[in-house]
């Protein structure tokens, strides 16, 4: 247990201005459990720290505090999950629930993936994908694509996790196990998601321009009617194809294919598509994301839109706080070293599992220690939080 544990609900608890009788009917424990949680005279399991955090409307790893803590149960997932997988043909017999059930499910591990919910991930997601390979293997032929389309959302949830914790093989299993099941859902729409997501091994690579091939690749064989879902698709793979083009200093094609995502965006709603976050708003990340990918007189770009724009407080947690790390990179860059370390707090206060491990925060934090090296404790104590300079 982490010995502050109790000291961190209660400051949640007092920053929610709940009461501890509120807060324990919230999250569903007995009250004279909480009362020992918060006086730190017994434990508390995994499950009871989540249901407190969600009673709290906060990410788990504010209250286990503990670095290190954190990242240990993510990578003790990883086993439990790289076998559930790896036996993808002939799993273990276990439980299946219902259809509906299974939906349910998913579309919740999926938003734990759009709230960087990591820790909740790594340890629900190994059970829930075996269940639905077994689910699989079981199902009738009219169930059989459902399952299939589900089986690829929750391979993408765990794949979050892996690619976030720099588990690059497994990362690249989980998408071959997409591919192998997007044929069987029978959705082209299913196919363009796989094919964004496929996007990190090319990433992980460094091979940008192959990367790029094979999004314009997806983007030939995507649907080109123009519901919304259709167009959202269209447009989240130019969006990705844009930014991999800005790493591989391709400008006129990063700004042809962010000129089509700023077409596309404009003419759908912001919302979460086949679960991808596509919209004007997701665009305008996107934006800054080229800019600082494309780099020198390319960032002023990036700053621009920063200070004329906001990204909305209901955007995607993942993607909010992605725009500031991005963001703080541009600032860092251009000098605005204050700008900066205000932007990389806003990412941690989003989302601080994304940002906490994302390698460019622990780069700007580094450097911005070294820039202040006598200034206030809060940038030491970031620096040490995101562990800055390993």
């Amino acid at each position: 247990m982490p010995t502050n544990l109790g000291k961190r609900v209660v400051y949640q608890r007092r920053i929610a201005r709940m009461t501890q009788q509120e807060l324990a009917d919230a999250a569903g424990v007995h009250v004279g459990t909480l009362r020992k949680i918060e006086r730190n005279s017994r434990g508390a399991s995994d499950n009871v720290v989540e249901a407190l955090a969600a009673a709290l409307g906060v990410d788990p790893s504010l209250l286990l505090g503990s670095r290190d803590r954190t990242d240990a149960r993510v990578h003790a997932a990883m086993p439990s999950l790289s076998a559930v997988i790896a036996a993808y043909e002939v799993p273990d017999d276990g439980p299946v629930r219902q259809l509906n059930e299974l939906r349910t499910v998913a579309d919740e591990a999926m938003t734990w993936r759009l709230a960087s919910q990591y820790v909740r991930i790594a340890r629900h997601l190994p059970s829930l994908i075996g269940e639905l390979i077994r689910a699989f293997h079981l199902a009738s032929a009219e169930e059989k694509p459902e399952i299939a389309g589900l089986l690829v959302a929750a391979l993408r949830t765990a794949d979050a996790v892996a690619y976030k914790y720099s588990a690059r093989d497994l990362s690249a299993r989980l998408i071959d196990l997409m591919r192998w099941a997007a044929p069987y859902a029978d959705d082209p729409l299913l196919d363009a998601t796989v094919a964004y997501v496929r996007t990190e091994t090319f990433f992980a690579a460094r091979a940008f321009a192959p990367g790029l091939r094979m999004l314009e690749a997806a983007l030939d064989r995507a649907p080109t009617s123009d519901d919304d879902a259709a167009m959202a698709a269209r447009g989240a793979l130019h969006m990705r194809a844009a930014v991999i083009a800005g790493r591989a200093g391709l400008v006129a094609a990063a700004d042809t294919h962010l000129a089509e995502a700023r077409r596309l965006g404009d003419a759908v709603s912001e919302s979460v598509y086949q679960g991808t976050a596509f919209g004007p708003n997701s665009v305008r990340v996107h934006e800054v994301s080229v800019a600082v990918s494309l780099g020198g007189d390319h960032v002023r770009r990036a700053l621009d839109v920063a200070n004329d724009w906001t990204p909305p407080r209901d955007l995607p947690a993942e993607r909010h706080s992605g725009f500031y790390i991005e963001v703080a990179r541009a600032q860092l860059w251009s000098g605005l070293v204050h700008d900066a370390f205000k932007s990389l707090k806003a990412a941690r206060h989003i989302a601080p599992q994304h940002t906490r491990d994302h390698p460019w925060v622990r780069e700007d934090a580094a450097t911005l220690r070294r820039l202040r090296r006598g200034d206030a404790e809060s940038l030491s104590n970031f620096a040490e939080w995101c562990h800055a300079g390993e």
